[in-house]
């Protein structure tokens, strides 16, 4: 069995069929490549939005007094892909465990897993976004970080696991509390895992828009509630929804309460009802609060449940970015930015002014480029069509081979 390094985990579908399942469990795994699916489009749509979009470096998309509830819901729809992706990565690794991998085989594939991935945020990713040199530490960094902490720590009783990532979703506030410039020459190491914002460096602009701590908790509830979800190598559809529903009220009643310690920025009625709806749902997401977990997990968890059902040329093509995660995830930087120059270039603007776009998009701006939100969901279309054939292609190479390198992009 090949070793995948998607980013969170194997193909569950692919690679986590039990033998001698019956016929509903290859549906109920089918599910978690459907999820997976949904949430790389609906990531390709923000970064889209981040290259095309005219309010993409001047505007804050879920200011709740723009007054623009098309970008607001364009962005806030993309809150679920984070976390879902790193939930769904613990996950990933109990199925294995579930299915019959040796401790030993499961902490390898997550140590070389989780190197691969940091080596990839550190050079292709970071690049791809940028045009140009510098270090973006951001939902792949945290994954790969989280998945050699899990390399360690899935060999501990999955209590404990469990209960170690709520301690991280609750607490990680109080990293912040802890001053960086205390560790010295690992100053950087620290703001790496647990704060977020840029930071000057000899080599460079580092820019820490995950801290891995506080996301290595959403990790571990992934992997903690494991043996809640899955049964026997198999997804449980009922407990899903379930746990989902009960994540969803719990974020519903004390967000409405504003409880202390959920969420650093309560909620607040607006002018009108609509942006009140909108204030509720704006949970902090980096570092990620437990008000945005339960939200987005819950959410993630009914969805996941309601794939066990659906079925479908769409949900085929979900499933196809789905068990393609990586190569998808790349690629789409890439094909982004790439089409967004070339528009810029036919529109008038200097071709130079897409190379470091995200550590200088001053000039960008001086050219009023952007699009409004018509515009982007076309480039976001056209971005989908440009990658589905080679994911597609992907897809049966993986299922007719299984060379060991497969399992890397």
């Amino acid at each position: 069995m090949a070793i995948s390094t998607s980013m969170i985990g194997p193909p569950a579908a692919a690679e986590a069929k039990p033998s001698g399942a019956q016929p509903g469990v290859a549906a109920r795994l089918l599910a978690v490549d459907a999820l997976r699916g949904l949430v790389i489009v609906l990531m390709v749509l923000d970064h889209v939005r981040d290259f095309f979009h005219l309010s993409a470096f001047t505007a804050d998309p879920m200011a709740l007094d723009s007054g623009d509830a098309g970008v607001f819901l364009t962005r806030w729809v993309t809150q679920l892909c984070a976390p879902t992706f790193v939930f769904l990565s613990g996950l990933s690794v109990w199925l294995q465990r579930a299915n019959g991998k040796s401790p030993a085989e499961v902490s390898r594939g997550l140590l070389t897993r989780g190197l691969w991935l940091i080596f990839l945020e550190l050079t292709v990713i970071g690049v791809g976004f940028n045009f140009g040199w510098w270090i973006f530490l951001q939902v792949i960094w945290a994954i790969g970080f989280g998945m050699i902490a899990l390399a360690v720590l899935s060999r501990a009783p999955v209590r404990v696991v469990l209960v170690l990532g709520l301690v991280l979703i609750g607490g990680h506030s109080l990293l912040g509390a802890v001053p960086a410039g205390m560790f010295g020459d690992f100053e950087l190491v620290w703001r790496a895992l647990a704060e977020r914002g840029p930071v000057p460096t000899p080599a460079g602009l580092v820019l820490v828009a995950y801290p891995a701590l506080p996301w290595l908790g959403v990790m571990l509830l992934g992997f903690g509630l494991g043996p809640i979800l899955v049964d026997a190598g198999r997804l449980r559809a009922r407990r899903a929804l379930f746990t989902g529903a009960i994540l969803t009220a719990v974020f519903l009643v004390g967000r409405g309460l504003n409880l202390p310690g959920l969420d650093p920025a309560p909620w607040a009625p607006q002018s009108t009802a609509l942006w009140s709806a909108f204030s509720f749902v704006s949970a902090t997401k980096n570092p990620p609060s437990p008000a945005y977990v339960l939200m987005t997990v819950g959410l993630a968890l009914i969805l996941l449940a309601a794939f066990t059902r659906a079925a479908g040329r769409l949900t085929d093509v979900l499933v196809t970015f789905g068990r393609t995660p990586l190569f998808t995830y790349l690629m789409h930087i890439w094909v982004a930015h790439g089409l967004a120059l070339a528009a810029g270039t036919a529109r008038g603007v200097a071709p130079g002014a897409f190379l470091d776009t995200i550590t200088d998009p001053s000039r960008l701006i001086a050219a009023g480029w952007g699009f409004g939100l018509p515009g982007v969901y076309l480039a976001w279309i056209g971005t989908l069509l440009l990658l589905y054939p080679p994911a597609r292609w992907l897809e049966a190479l993986k299922r007719r081979r299984r060379d060991w390198w497969l399992g890397y992009i």
